[in-house]
């Protein structure tokens, strides 16, 4: 039954059972105070209502912020949660005289690793755990050196939850890149494969435009002179094979061009498996159809370019959504790529987007990029296609 349960889950669970676990001795030692049948040595400080309020700011922030671990973007509030969730854990320590808010700091390690980079979640981490030497010193009699000792033990223990919340982290983060490597694979395989056909249609085109076709034009020019040559029933057998060797010659042509016609790759089953499964960015794709190239190398390069976009929006602009428009106008193929990502005032190409600026120029495409500070990414990318060129013999010659 677990494995059915993430591990990203299972950490919410976890954390959620330990600060249930810790209210127990915090609740005995409340009741067992007001019913006097505890000794006062043996029990805890009872905690004000103070001490109650961070207790429970402390579940409500953990179970708010772990609701959706490693969704991708986030926002003020939850870094303010996370300051909120740290100072209740400390105050159940301070207002309750004890050790059980460093119990509550192992639980909040466990969500460091996902709302902050790595140096600084292991400062954040050691910081709050030394902020509870104070109730080891005060309440609970601890020479400062031995509570220094006390908060680095649990500062140990809330490294090994730290660590392992991160090892689960770069989990889902592998998982994430091999779903988006997985969704690129099969759009390439798909273009791949219509590459493939049309190739082998054009090359079939091709044999029977050489071959059958000038053997054929050959054929009925000979055949046109025997019938000027000859008299009476041959002269009519003749023509019936000029009229015969004519209509072979329109098939043949005919055939050609449906071969032609027919071989174009279609890019928009490739952009639409592109865009399946890619983890927590939701695509909104408008696909003209149908949207089709003769080259496969212009094809090619458009599927790029939208690899390239909708991977910088997963990776770098923390992007939610993405809206791809695709269709043809006139001899171009118009593709526009959008997100919601943070943007940036000043843009500085990486190596992906010189690549296929560079492509582009080379098939007499361009690409026009717009970005603003908080205001997402915007791709246009413009490609020349030619049309389908359907090879048209002229009547009786095989070109």
């Amino acid at each position: 039954m677990l494995v059915r349960i993430s591990h990203t889950r299972l950490l919410r669970y976890a954390g959620l059972f330990t600060w249930a676990m810790v209210g127990l001795p915090l609740l005995y030692s409340w009741l067992g105070t007001h019913a006097g049948d505890v000794d006062a040595e043996l029990a805890l400080r009872p905690m004000p209502w103070q001490g109650w309020l961070a207790y429970l700011a402390f579940g409500a922030c953990y179970a708010w912020l772990t609701r959706n671990l490693g969704a991708r973007g986030h926002r003020v509030a939850d870094y303010l949660l996370l300051v909120v969730l740290t100072l209740s854990a400390v105050g159940v320590s301070y207002y309750n005289g004890s050790g059980l808010g460093s119990v509550l700091l192992m639980v909040a390690a466990c969500v460091l690793p996902w709302l902050l980079p790595l140096p600084l979640g292991g400062a954040w981490l050691l910081a709050s755990q030394l902020a509870v030497v104070p109730v080891f010193i005060r309440w609970l009699g601890f020479p400062p050196l031995e509570a220094l000792m006390q908060s680095m033990l649990y500062a140990g223990f809330s490294g090994f939850v730290f660590i392992v919340s991160l090892v689960a982290l770069q989990q889902v983060q592998a998982r994430e890149e091999q779903r988006r490597l997985n969704a690129e694979l099969r759009a390439t395989r798909a273009l791949l494969a219509d590459s493939a056909r049309v190739n082998e249609r054009t090359r079939i085109s091709r044999e029977l435009h050489d071959l059958l076709g000038h053997h054929l034009t050959a054929l009925s020019l000979n055949l046109e002179v025997a019938g000027h040559l000859s008299e009476g029933r041959v002269k009519e057998h003749v023509q019936q094979a000029h009229t015969l060797a004519r209509l072979l010659l329109t098939d043949v042509r005919e055939a050609v061009s449906q071969l032609r016609e027919g071989g174009a790759i279609d890019l928009a089953s490739a952009l639409r498996l592109l865009g399946e499964n890619v983890p927590k960015l939701a695509i909104d794709m408008q696909i003209e159809e149908p949207l089709t190239a003769d080259d496969p190398e212009r094809a090619h390069v458009l599927l790029r370019c939208a690899q390239e976009a909708i991977t910088n929006a997963v990776r770098h602009a923390d992007a939610a959504h993405l809206w791809l428009r695709a269709q043809r106008e006139g001899s171009e193929i118009l593709l526009q790529v959008r997100d919601d990502g943070r943007g940036c005032e000043r843009l500085d190409p990486g190596n992906g987007l010189r690549g296929l600026a560079e492509r582009l120029r080379q098939h007499g495409g361009r690409m026009d990029i717009v970005s603003q500070s908080g205001h997402g990414f915007q791709l246009t990318i413009t490609l020349p296609v030619a049309p389908n060129a359907a090879t048209r013999l002229p009547e009786g010659v095989a070109a």
